[in-house]
């Protein structure tokens, strides 16, 4: 995605959420700093495949044979530990920080890639954990405008940043396990950005001309994030 098309979305959440801009841009930087532009010939084959879009959701352990059954696994976070500790192979993890960045860095030096996010909140993690990642299984991103090695494919929780992630390299097919929009056990801060992470997958599924399965019966009320729905 083009940072021109994401880029009035970005703004909106700023607005609702009261983040700053020069937080995410100083966070950016930071990353900018300390990584390599990542290869993403890295990474096995995306396109026109069959991807699972892992979340750290309660029911994940209940789901890893769907996510076994995919051609390819993207998981947001501690999904990605979950499910390899199921035996179930894991390429891409997408994290910013938040859960089990430990075990993440660990199996980037095991050889597992891992998309690492600067946001204005995560600094510290970042200048803690960003040194224990493989420099070269390493994919810096941000939700700001891409400077130097790090990138924007669009999205704003690790979730819904997987599933951009995985439009970005070709997937044929998304299917999502280990979601719950609903998860009382949440904080309210939470909730409200999974609110927002069902927005952007409805916006994805247009923009791919897709059906997500993790959309059913969510839809009716839905609004999209870009005026245009575009």
């Amino acid at each position: 995605m083009e940072f021109h098309v994401w880029e009035p979305v970005y703004e909106r959440i700023l607005a609702e959420f009261g983040f700053g801009r020069a937080a995410d841009e100083r966070a950016r930087d930071r990353l900018a700093s300390t990584t390599e532009p990542f290869d993403l010939d890295v990474l096995p084959a995306f396109e026109g495949r069959t991807v699972a879009v892992a979340g750290a959701g309660p029911t994940l352990a209940d789901e890893t044979e769907a996510a076994a059954a995919a051609d390819r696994v993207i998981a947001a976070s501690s999904a990605a530990t979950t499910l390899r500790d199921a035996g179930i192979g894991v390429d891409l993890a997408v994290t910013d920080l938040d859960g089990t960045p430990g075990r993440l860095a660990a199996a980037s030096r095991e050889g597992l890639p891992a998309a690492v996010h600067a946001h204005g909140d995560n600094v510290d993690a970042l200048a803690e954990w960003v040194p224990k990642f493989a420099d070269e299984r390493l994919l810096p991103t941000t939700q700001a405008a891409p400077k130097g090695p790090v990138r924007n494919f669009g999205g704003f929780t690790d979730g819904d940043r997987a599933a951009f992630l995985a439009d970005a390299l070709g997937a044929g097919e998304l299917r999502f396990v280990g979601w719950q929009f609903d998860d009382p056990d949440v904080s309210e801060l939470k909730a409200r950005k999974l609110r927002w992470a069902e927005r952007l997958l409805y916006w994805l599924e247009i923009r791919r001309d897709e059906r997500f399965d993790v959309l059913a019966g969510r839809r009716k009320g839905l609004r999209l994030p870009a005026e245009d729905g575009r």
